[in-house]
């Protein structure tokens, strides 16, 4: 469970996050929207420590985690971008990984799902970027973590790899587990979901399940309603 409490963090002048306040994110599938420069990316990065905040409290299961680091193998990270080493080839990053985390590990099987075989002896850097994409979930998937977060986890896929990556979202949360999610594709939003954390300048302007958006907003769909936060915002 990850509960967050009154973050801030600036860069500059900039203020990115404005004491964001979070319920508690325990079991399911949690998506993280907001428009470009609604602080997403920093919030993900302070729960991951790539970023460390000016103030507030971020907790997994009551713990500070806050500048500490060892809480990290509880999380598997999925970026949206994946800068592989352009001359590794895909097997050679595979176990690579796992000597950086050593832990039991099911890429076999993630490698058959969605079609690597033939492309565990090619260099990373001759790959099409759904191939990229591909690998990136083996490496995300390989491990079993209590939390996962996805950054735009759709990107480059074909319709088949996504269905495969829908049920293996599916899949893992059935494990009790806790999974973030961003991404700018409102049907997968709302199809895969369970809550939705909707930031604006920095803060959360919404949190809570798709129907109650719905009704609070009083449109058909997702991305109407997201679509009708963001305009009385701008109101």
């Amino acid at each position: 469970m990850i509960t967050i409490e009154n973050l801030h963090k600036s860069f500059g002048k900039l203020k990115v996050l404005d004491g964001l306040n979070m319920s508690a994110l325990g079991e399911g599938i949690f998506a993280v929207l907001g428009p470009n420069g609604s602080g997403k990316t920093t919030l993900i990065k302070c729960i991951l420590g790539m970023v460390i905040p000016n103030s507030g409290s971020i907790k997994l299961n009551n713990e500070e985690i806050i500048g500490k680091w060892i809480y990290r193998k509880k999380i598997s990270y999925m970026p949206q971008i994946a800068n592989f080493p352009p001359n590794l080839r895909v097997v050679e990053l595979i176990e690579m990984i796992k000597t950086l985390r050593p832990q039991q590990t099911k890429e076999t099987e993630l490698i058959k799902l969605f079609d690597l075989e033939d492309s565990l002896n090619k260099k990373l850097a001759t790959l099409s970027g759904g191939t990229k994409q591909k690998v990136n979930i083996v490496l995300t998937f390989m491990f079993d973590s209590p939390i996962i977060i996805l950054d735009e986890p759709t990107t480059g896929l074909d319709p088949l790899s996504l269905i495969e990556l829908k049920k293996l979202i599916i899949a893992e949360k059935s494990k009790n587990k806790t999974i973030i999610i961003t991404s700018h594709i409102m049907s997968f939003i709302e199809e895969i979901s369970d809550e939705i954390v909707f930031l604006l300048e920095g803060n959360v302007s919404f949190n809570g399940t798709i129907e109650s958006l719905k009704e609070e907003t009083n449109e058909g769909n997702l991305e109407h309603a997201i679509a009708n936060i963001i305009q009385k915002s701008n109101d």
